[in-house]
């Protein structure tokens, strides 16, 4: 599993090099000036209502207005999706600090239909205390959702043994490889800064998100591949906002 997740991420990123060439430069208003980092771009999202944990139908463009930051993931994950829900609670608390939370929006948006109901996520968002919006719908809706980012995914074979479900409590019978993308989308509905790689979060994960883990995953939480801390990601919420919103 890790060498195709590797793999994706690859081609996510080359395929992300070529898509910069029509990209332009983001416009910081002076006096705050965060440094970017990833790949920048300015191109219109695709609007795909999907569900929210709350059975509420949300889409991009009920956000427009906001700046936007989005991650595909699946509560069933145990390698890397656990350590940027944790960059995300950091990520939250710093914007709520700044008194931004009314311009900016986390996402996570699932990549396993099958399994990512509204109420797993509700619960998944109960178990990790988060206070942000996460999305599922139907395996079309979020293929149609996630194409035009560049993040594939697909359906794989459980590594065995089969690690137990925090949610069913009955043991898993599938897994899901994805990218790994931090996708920024700004106030006017556009995406205009991706990151490739994994959540640097210092080896600290709260206990909830540390149980997910398999061994792969805690080796990338000690050694996370193409990392990205929580300050660069707020650093890029900021280069949006045209201010700077310090890490808790």
């Amino acid at each position: 599993m890790l060498r195709s997740r590797r793999f994706i991420l690859w081609s996510l990123a080359a395929a992300l090099a070529l898509s910069a060439v029509a990209g332009a430069a983001l416009v910081i208003t002076a006096g705050a000036r965060p440094q970017i980092t990833g790949t920048q771009l300015d191109q219109p999202v695709l609007d795909v209502p999907l569900i929210d944990q709350h059975g509420q139908r949300v889409s991009l463009a009920t956000l427009r207005g906001k700046v936007v930051v989005i991650y595909p993931f699946l509560t069933a994950c145990h390698e890397v999706c656990p350590m940027t829900t944790g960059a995300f609670i950091r990520m939250s608390e710093a914007i709520r600090r700044a008194g931004v939370s009314d311009q900016v929006a986390l996402l996570e948006v699932s990549v396993d239909a099958g399994r990512d109901t509204p109420q797993r996520l509700a619960a998944y968002a109960n178990l990790v205390s988060a206070d942000w919006t996460m999305l599922t719908g139907s395996a079309e809706q979020l293929r149609r959702f996630w194409a035009p980012f560049g993040v594939y995914f697909s359906q794989t074979d459980i590594t065995q043994p089969a690690p137990i479900d925090w949610y069913t409590h009955q043991p898993e019978t599938y897994d899901v490889t994805h990218a790994e993308a931090l996708i920024f989308v700004d106030r006017d509905g556009h995406e205009r800064i991706v990151v490739v790689g994994t959540a640097d979060v210092g080896s600290a994960l709260p206990s909830p998100l540390a149980a997910m883990l398999n061994e792969t995953g805690r080796s990338q939480l000690s050694h996370p591949q193409a990392p990205w801390t929580v300050q660069q990601a707020l650093d890029n919420v900021g280069a949006l906002l045209g201010r700077r919103i310090p890490a808790p």
